[in-house]
């Protein structure tokens, strides 16, 4: 297959290997490689009915000297595991998880990125109640899986900031799923965002459930903010799933920028004391957040058309790391090869 690695986009593309393993009676199979990329489900699985799933997503990166990076994989199998355990799903043991994605990663080797490409290996681990049920309770059987795909950079011109829009809708109950990474969230947030995108936003804000003053997450990011201050800001909350970048960016603005980094409440009512904002995750690593609609308000941060440069200085070291070329805090890189 002849890749145009200048032009991959996110999307889906087979690729020759995933791992499958199987849970029944109790434990774990040892697992394997296949080629098949589909699944055939017992009509009663739980996963369809009830939406007993969870998922991950992580990224592979290849470094200037051709080996390959994986970005603290651990903590993606601890909140695979938390997702599971709030569903009533079968853990999935930390060693095994890391194996698998390695297993994956090196059967498909020749699909990660050129180094100058900006490119990477989007691997998505999968774990789903099936078997034979329908009343709600817990599944006899579990898949989990993890297949992957070449995607480009984010960014195909650098960062560049989006405008985003408050919504009326909530992403997810107070004290309810908000804080796993369940299919669900994210099947309830594919009106709002279209909604968004129709009046012309990257995506929408979505504010706590519980008063609708603080801001949660951005579409399926997390919100951050640099205050005029010099202080990197996320915010906090019991419904706000817990994002391994946003940690990452905590630390690195903390430990290598010298910035106060903390958690904390984000009121709509004080977006006046942030110059920089953006939203961060796996996807994209930082999108820059040029300006904020809420009803007849438009906030602008930084700018609508630079990035501010303290999220700049962010996304430099955090992509750094991440592909080899900035040295990384003590057990975040796995070299696969």
């Amino acid at each position: 297959m002849k890749i145009d690695w200048d032009n991959l986009g996110f999307s889906y593309m087979k690729t020759p290997f995933r791992y499958v393993s199987r849970w029944k009676d109790g434990k774990w199979d040892e697992g394997a490689l296949t080629e098949e990329n589909t699944i055939t489900l017992h009509e009663g699985s739980s996963a369809l009915h009830y939406g007993q799933q969870c998922f991950e997503g992580l990224k592979a990166y290849r470094r200037k000297d051709g080996g390959i990076n994986l970005f603290r994989t651990d903590q993606n199998s601890q909140r695979m595991n938390r997702s599971a355990a709030r569903l009533m799903m079968p853990a999935i043991p930390e060693d095994k998880f890391i194996d698998a994605v390695k297993q994956v990663v090196l059967a498909n080797e020749e699909f990660v990125p050129p180094y100058e490409s900006g490119g990477t290996l989007y691997l998505r681990p999968l774990l789903i109640g099936v078997g034979e049920g329908i009343g709600v309770k817990p599944a006899p059987e579990y898949i989990f899986t993890v297949f992957c795909m070449p995607v480009g950079a984010y960014f195909k011109g650098g960062l560049t900031p989006t405008n985003f829009v408050v919504s009326d809708y909530d992403r997810a109950a107070p004290f309810g799923t908000g804080a796993v990474k369940v299919g669900g969230n994210y099947a309830a947030s594919l009106q709002p965002g279209h909604e968004a995108h129709e009046k012309n936003f990257s995506d929408c804000i979505y504010l706590d459930p519980a008063t609708h003053t603080k801001i949660e997450e951005v579409g399926s990011a997390n919100f951050f903010g640099i205050t005029k201050d010099g202080k990197f800001i996320t915010p906090v909350s019991p419904s706000i799933l817990p994002s391994i970048t946003k940690y990452s960016l905590l630390y690195l603005a903390k430990e290598r920028l010298g910035l106060v980094a903390e958690e904390s409440d984000v009121r709509l009512d004080e977006l006046d004391k942030f110059s920089e904002a953006g939203a961060c995750g796996t996807a994209a690593v930082i999108s820059p957040i040029g300006g904020i609609q809420n009803k007849d308000d438009f906030h602008v941060f930084y700018s609508e058309t630079e990035v501010g440069p303290v999220t700049q200085q962010l996304y430099k070291e955090l992509t750094g790391i991440q592909f080899g070329d900035v040295e990384a805090p003590e057990g975040w890189i796995i070299k696969v090869s």
